[in-house]
């Protein structure tokens, strides 16, 4: 197949949904699918440098998002690039310009249109205006727009599929998350970024990685280090990663005198990404935003230990301490930190692993969604025959 991936989200950018358009091209290229992706401009690629199989269109900072793309043009431009590639499918992955010009792509192309639904807009509706201007019901009307006319929606998690159903989202859903690639994830030797990093071989870490922002609640997380640091006294948090919220939670390390226990990377290299989570001992995320929380399967694929809010998905993906384990409160927050820096090697089950490593392989990712992709082709289909004439 010919499949065209609409976003407005890209690398360079760091983000999860760039994270998981990358992973999907890779799968689908692996199994001898032609994979182009249909993107915006961005400020760190220069405007000539050739990038295989992607088309970049004339874009401006989002609002309120201003590390985030929008495109301003290239409506007619995208639909004549997919229509000379003889597009199969559209996948669109993000509901705002490259969205709706993937959409108008497969209305005119007249194939199947799918769309993956990567982000819950109601955690984030203060960032416009403090909240103040859109509400929850403008989040549902939004969607409710766009989902309308799909071949099918895919949703990377349960809680996505429930808000999906809520909103009154007709179209077919399935739930497909964003798998990781395993091999990626081989053990490797961290003892020269332990070293980087001015760590000691045995320096119990803990990793929080994620992009900064502030409905990422690393806030909670640093809060807690002080109770953590009374029982571990050499407990290191490590937070790796940017965003909007870095300068505020720099400050709230200095104010608290943590600074000598805090570590900020900044952004790091994707492809280095693996190396931090095997070299931490727990893996910790305060975030009760998460559509799904592709760093949570990123840690589990490194076997490291993970503590995280409690959620629906959460508290379905880590059916065992072996794998890690959710909270609600500040204290059973620290409780299971501790206890996985004290006593994490002592809790280990091969065989659950395996299992759940398998269940989030990028392999079973790319085949549930290349099903979709078929399914959706043959509904299509069906759904545009010509209506038979019995009037002869």
């Amino acid at each position: 197949m010919n499949i065209g991936i609409f976003t407005d989200t890209y690398f360079p950018q760091v983000s999860g949904v760039a994270t998981s358009i990358k992973t999907l091209r890779d799968q689908l290229e692996k199994q001898g699918h032609q994979v182009y992706i249909f993107t915006t401009t961005d400020p760190h690629v220069e405007r000539n440098v050739y990038e295989r199989n992607v088309f970049r269109f004339s874009s401006i900072p989002f609002v309120s998002f201003t590390d985030r793309r929008i495109a301003v043009r290239g409506l007619f431009q995208a639909y004549q690039i997919a229509k000379e590639l003889n597009l199969d499918v559209v996948h669109t992955q993000t509901e705002f310009s490259m969205g709706w010009i993937g959409k108008f792509a497969a209305r005119n192309l007249e194939i199947p249109c799918l769309h993956t639904y990567h982000t819950m807009y109601e955690d984030y509706l203060h960032y416009v205006a403090n909240g103040k201007i859109l509400k929850p019901v403008h989040v549902k009307q939004g969607t409710l727009a766009f989902c309308y006319h799909l071949s099918g929606v895919v949703a990377p998690s349960d809680r996505v599929l429930t808000t999906l159903t809520d909103y009154g989202v007709k179209t077919p859903i399935r739930v497909i998350p964003t798998g990781v690639n395993l091999h990626q994830y081989e053990q490797p030797d961290t003892a020269d970024l332990r070293k980087k990093l001015g760590y000691q071989p045995d320096t119990p870490v803990i990793l929080s990685l994620s992009r900064l922002a502030y409905e990422k609640n690393i806030k909670a997380s640093i809060a807690a280090l002080p109770r953590i640091l009374a029982q571990v006294p050499t407990a290191q948090l490590l937070i790796v990663g940017d965003g909007p919220a870095r300068e505020d939670l720099e400050q709230q390390a200095k104010d608290a005198q943590l600074m000598d226990h805090i570590t900020f990377t900044g952004e790091i290299d994707n492809d280095e990404v693996f190396r931090y989570y095997h070299m931490a001992n727990v893996f910790l995320s305060s975030s009760d935003s998460e559509s799904q929380g592709l760093t949570y399967i990123e840690a589990m694929a490194a076997g490291t230990k993970i503590v995280v809010m409690t959620s629906p998905y959460t508290d379905e993906l880590l059916s065992s301490r072996t794998l890690g384990v959710t909270f609600t409160t500040q204290d059973e927050l620290v409780e299971n930190v501790v206890d996985y820096l004290l006593h994490g090697d002592d809790e280990q089950d091969p065989d659950l692993l395996a299992q759940k490593l398998a269940e989030i392989s990028a392999d079973t990712f790319g085949q549930h969604i290349i099903e979709f992709y078929q399914d959706a082709q043959v509904s299509y289909e069906e759904s545009h025959e010509d209506t038979p004439d019995f009037t002869d």
